[in-house]
């Protein structure tokens, strides 16, 4: 998305909530490069760490630090280790969260872009969740929540997240797929404005089962529910279910406006591998616009933050400010 060509986003009166993330990842980097590139277009507030941020300004060698921040002053300083995973780092990503959905409540932010988590060190910390989606469904008491998955080129809805692919069979049900397809109707209306979606599904087996040669989720779950909804709903195009490959290339060649993907790297694959630097995760269903990037921590670059590339969370800044304005419209 160019910001020449986005006359939306120069103008924009949108108040972005930044959470740095883990702040032994790569969160505080990209965190400070984001907002380098789009501090005279965007309304920032971010909320982290603020001796995390400054030593990282420091390696980087950026001016010092002058964006709207809270400070929760929560890393000991001489402990202090980038790219070491620590249950101290996981407690302290929530509680960055922790303010900005506090900040969200008292309307001082209008959405929120999140810098990544590390689920290991939140779970050492004794916080039992799978990551962010399930931690801000938990808090704002949001049930039902749709994760959904996009970049450039592509967008996918996700029926079921981070579980064991051992467990996607059981989790796939009518309910919850009929749900899935019902909220990412909603979704691209409001988010995107897109009058009348269309949607492409896709089989959890190979070749969507072959009829039932090889599986029967296809016959017994997934083509009863898209042959329900079709004559249900109106105004949208549910089109499966196809062959994985297959829904992915018609969504690619801009034949549908999202896939239906039954399960996490069903979509993360070509996703990453048509579009990493530009992918985003949107989650819809909260009473806020929430993004993220669509990458992890990064461990493993951390202590050298000159190699964490922005770009992701860029495009999650951007979607942020595009989809709050368009929730504004609706």
């Amino acid at each position: 998305m160019s910001l020449k060509n986005n006359p939306t986003l120069k103008y924009s009166k949108i108040r972005v909530g930044l959470t740095i993330g883990d702040p032994a990842g790569i969160g505080p980097a990209i965190t400070l490069k984001a907002f380098k590139a789009l501090r005279n277009i965007v309304n920032f507030t971010i909320i982290g760490d603020s001796f995390v941020l400054s030593r990282q300004a420091s390696v980087l060698g950026l001016k010092p630090f002058d964006a709207e921040l809270v400070d929760l002053n929560n890393i000991q300083k001489e402990n202090f280790v980038p790219g070491k995973l620590t249950a101290r780092g996981g407690r302290a990503s929530l509680e960055y969260l922790d303010k900005a959905l506090q900040l969200l409540k008292e309307d001082k932010i209008d959405c929120l872009v999140t810098s990544p988590i590390s689920k290991e060190a939140i779970n050492s910390a004794g916080a039992k969740f799978s990551g962010h989606t399930e931690y801000l469904a938990k808090k704002t008491g949001s049930g039902d929540l749709l994760m959904m998955l996009l970049n450039d080129k592509l967008k996918f809805s996700l029926v079921t997240r981070h579980i064991a692919l051992s467990q996607v069979s059981k989790a796939l049900t009518k309910k919850n797929l009929e749900n899935n397809i019902l909220n990412t109707i909603s979704c691209l209306r409001s988010l995107f404005l897109i009058e009348k979606p269309s949607l492409v599904v896709c089989g959890l087996n190979p070749h969507a089962s072959d009829n039932g040669v090889i599986g029967k989720e296809e016959q017994e779950i997934i083509n009863p529910v898209v042959k329900s909804l079709k004559n249900k709903v109106k105004g949208a195009l549910i089109a499966g279910p196809f062959s994985a490959d297959v829904a992915v290339l018609k969504n690619f060649e801009r034949k549908f406006d999202c896939v239906i993907a039954m399960y996490h790297d069903q979509a993360l694959i070509p996703l990453k591998l048509t579009g990493f630097n530009s992918g985003v995760n949107l989650t819809f269903g909260l009473p806020f616009v929430r993004t993220s990037p669509l990458h992890g921590t990064a461990f493993d670059i951390a202590h050298k933050p000159a190699l964490a590339n922005p770009d992701s969370l860029i495009a999650a800044i951007k979607l942020a400010i595009k989809c709050t304005l368009n929730q504004k419209k609706a």
